[in-house]
């Protein structure tokens, strides 16, 4: 099956005007994200809204393609192109993750390229502090024995009557889609539950899809970012774990 990878890249972030030009070490944050998506995909494309991102794209040899300007979402965006591409599968990398790992996204990818029951895919980790417990930010979620997803919340699920049988798990935002379903999923209207937690992939479950939970330990610790504060992290992260060392090397 055909897979690309697409990674949205809005300019106007409210947090962190021109985000995805941001410099992280010497090098545009767009360019971190593109690198490591490209050691796991051979096909990758940002999608944005401005022509400065696709410059900058192009400039470090990269592919980058417009977008409309009004989209509601990243997922949206991701369709657009999606539907101009000759591909069967399509992964939603979000461009606020310079560190993303490569080997994430073939965890996502390879139950869609094995089972032709699956049509959208995501990943999980445990949550091992109590603090992320309490975190709006960080989604939980929960599944079935079958590792399909039954809810995602922004409180806590399961709530612990009986801690003892409690597996807390963080949502990881990274979707891989079959193309036709993705297309059909962006024209449906926003669900209830979506908009009473904002987040958009309880209009998929609302709808009936199952969405596979794949579980990780990848990636823990490594910062995204969305605000002027993430992105002095982000890069005293660089420094820390990489050094001198080119980490899409």
């Amino acid at each position: 099956m055909n897979v690309v990878g697409i990674i949205p890249a809005r300019y106007g972030s409210t947090r962190l005007p021109g985000k995805p030009l941001a410099d992280l070490g010497g090098k545009p944050l767009i360019q971190h994200v593109y690198e490591r998506t490209h050691q796991a995909l051979e096909d990758v494309v940002v999608a944005t809204d401005d022509w400065r991102v696709v410059d900058a794209v192009k400039a470090f040899g990269g592919r980058a393609v417009m977008t409309r300007s009004d989209h509601r979402c990243g997922t949206e965006r991701v369709a657009e192109v999606a539907a101009t591409l000759d591909v069967e599968v399509v992964v939603n990398v979000q461009g606020d993750e310079p560190f993303i790992d490569p080997l994430m996204i073939e965890e996502a990818v390879n139950p869609l390229l094995a089972d032709p029951e699956i049509v959208v895919s995501t990943l999980s980790r445990a949550i091992l502090s109590e603090e992320d417990l309490r975190n709006p930010g960080v989604v939980k979620v929960v599944t079935d024995q079958d590792g399909d997803a039954l809810f995602f919340s922004r409180s806590l699920i399961p709530y612990p009557r009986h801690r003892e049988f409690c597996q807390w798990r963080e949502h990881v935002g990274l979707y891989v889609y079959l193309k036709a379903f993705l297309l059909e999923y962006v024209r449906w209207p926003p669900t209830p539950l979506e908009q009473a937690e904002s987040l958009e992939q309880l209009r998929i479950l609302e709808h009936g899809v199952p969405i596979h939970v794949i579980e990780t330990e990848r990636g823990r610790g490594a910062p995204c970012v969305d605000t002027p504060e993430d992105l002095a992290r982000a890069n005293e992260y660089l420094k820390r774990s990489f050094g001198r060392r080119n980490p899409n090397a």
